[in-house]
Formats: C-alpha cells, structure tokens, sequence
C-alpha cells in the first residue's frame, strides 16, 4: 500500500509581513541587508510601526510551510508540523494552512498562550529579501508538536534548517530524523539561510546526523558550511552529508546530485521583482517531481521554473493555477 503523505514537513510557523523598503532605510533602521535575523517582539514592534506605510502583504509563512504549500498545490498530500499560539495571528495561520490544502497537529493552537511568531520581509529594489523574525511561540516547538504515526506514513521527511536556533526545535528536528529513519521513510533538509551555516554549523551538523537522503541548499549556504571558497570542495563535502542534493545558483541554475552524477538544471532567465521563498520554491517543486514518478532531472527542471516563476512575484506563493501550469507531460 502506499503513503498516506507524500511529503512531512516540520518547521517554524511565521505569519509574514512584507514591506518594499529602500537600501538607505534598511542603513538608517540599522538591518543587516540580505539575511534572516532574530529580533526579539520589542524590536519587531518598533520596526512594524516604522515600516507600516510599506506595507504589500500579509501571509501564512515559514520557510518550511512555504515548501508544503507548494507541494499540495501541485497535488501532493502533505503534513505540517508547527507551533502557534492561541491569538489572532495563529488561527489566521492555521485556517491558511487548512485551506492549502495541509493536515497539521490538530493539538495546535488549542489554549496555549503566547504570541505566534512574525517575519517581517523587506523587499529591495534589486530584489534581495532581508527578514527580521521574531519566533514568539514557535521558539518553543518541541518533540510534543511531531505526529510519529503521520512521520511513519509519510514518502519524505522535509526539515527547515530554522529550527536549529531552537534547543527545542532542534531536538524536534533530531526526532523526527530518527522516527523516519526507522520507518524507512527518506529524510531531506534545508540549510535555509547563510547565517544558519555560519553560526549554527554544529547544531545543522547533528539534524544531518550520520547522512541523510537529501539535502537543499543555495551557493552561498553550501559555501558557509563546507568552509570553502571552492564550489567544487563544497561539493565533495556535501556527498558526505547526503546521498543526494540540490544547490541552486541564481542565474547560474542549479546543480543536482542524483547519488552517482552531477546534473547541471538550466535557469530560466527572468526579471526578478522578490526573491523570498525562491528556495523554498525549488524544494517543494522538485519533492512533487520525484513523488510523483518525474527523475531527478524532471524534477530539478520543474524546480528551476517554479522558482524562476515565484521571483517575478511579490510573495512566497503562485497561485495553485499558475503553479499548475507549470507541470509539463
């Protein structure tokens, strides 16, 4: 018999804000341009009154989720795990959830106080997205929040390299490795963002554990973590984290490795307008691909144009229309 789930995923649950902000602005508001940062709520307040006029958009987030809602609107089944807090913000995100089409923790939300985690996204004429995220409850996500039955019932494990900030998270991440794994079910990861392989390194190190099936990656993340300047060496030292990978390149394409060659996955050339949730873009794509008989190039070529597609847009997600009319027989 086959899976209940295509894909299981377990990741921080952010509602995002986004903003179109200058490059002057960020300076003047003192942000790093160009990564993810931890802001405590305090802060986060502050920035939101400052950036309330820039104001594009309000949307069910996280780096993970973004993957999942991908891979349901292409047609895949999926299971979220998340942690969100019993206000406004968190039914908002758990209804969306719903209406993509995702089973979730059904414990989630039920009284827990707190507030559900924000991400606010800065938008640059050049398209960079810089992002200052206060995790609120989310911070908290645990081993309570993994549905063991839904993991063991699953094709792919899919984990966000965000949880490593969180001992938690970590430890949850840790987990659900270690249930698929005795389920046979395959394992992928994320790095997610450059400040993770730089300052997190070890805590990514032990989510990989002894190797894992797959893992995601973008040039510069693959850099930081295989403490090289060298594509080529970040490459070896890849094959030793996973029988498999992807890391994309920008304009460059991407390069998959399939477990015995490198396949190199042309660009698709656009006019980028927002980079957020390119990367989460590509994972979800190629996971509906090889879910659902395509081979690892099918796949990697799907990926390549729904990212290339989701950077011309405003916002982590294509309507389930567009997305779907880019699978090709």
């Amino acid at each position: 018999m086959g899976k209940k789930y295509h894909v299981y995923g377990v990741g921080n649950a952010l509602v995002d804000m986004e903003f179109e902000v200058s490059p002057v602005l960020l300076q003047e508001l003192n942000i790093d341009k160009g990564v993810m940062t931890l802001v405590d709520e305090v802060r986060q307040g502050e920035l939101v009154q400052k950036l309330n006029g820039q104001l594009c958009k309000q949307s069910g987030g996280g780096s993970a989720a973004n993957t999942m809602v991908a891979i349901s609107q292409l047609g895949g089944q999926g299971f979220y795990s998340c942690k969100v807090a019993n206000d406004e913000a968190g039914r908002f995100y758990l209804d969306d959830l719903r209406q993509c089409g995702l089973d979730t923790n059904e414990h989630n939300g039920d009284g827990e106080e707190g507030t559900t985690g924000k991400c606010l996204v800065m938008v640059t004429p050049d398209a960079d997205r810089t992002m200052n995220t206060f995790l609120g409850i989310t911070g908290n996500l645990s081993e309570q929040e993994l549905v063991p039955e839904a993991i063991a019932d699953s094709e792919y494990l899919y984990l966000e390299g965000y949880l490593v900030t969180s001992p938690t998270a970590k430890a949850a991440a840790i987990k659900a490795r270690e249930i698929a794994q005795g389920a046979g079910v395959k394992t992928t990861f994320s790095l997610s963002d450059p400040n993770m392989a730089e300052f997190f390194k070890d805590g990514l190190l032990k989510i990989i554990g002894s190797g894992l099936d797959f893992i995601f990656a973008n040039e510069a993340e693959a850099l930081k973590i295989s403490d090289t300047e060298d594509f080529s060496e970040a490459i070896a030292y890849f094959k030793t984290l996973a029988q498999g990978f992807a890391i994309t390149r920008g304009s460059k394409g991407s390069l998959i490795f399939d477990g015995q060659e490198l396949l190199e996955i042309s660009p698709y050339l656009v006019e980028a307008v927002d980079t957020v949730g390119a990367g989460d873009m590509y994972a979800g794509a190629f996971l509906y691909g090889i879910t659902h008989g395509m081979t690892y190039s099918q796949a990697g070529d799907l990926a390549s144009r729904a990212s290339s597609r989701i950077v011309t847009n405003y916002g982590p997600r294509l309507t389930t229309k567009e997305l779907k009319s880019l699978v090709t027989s």
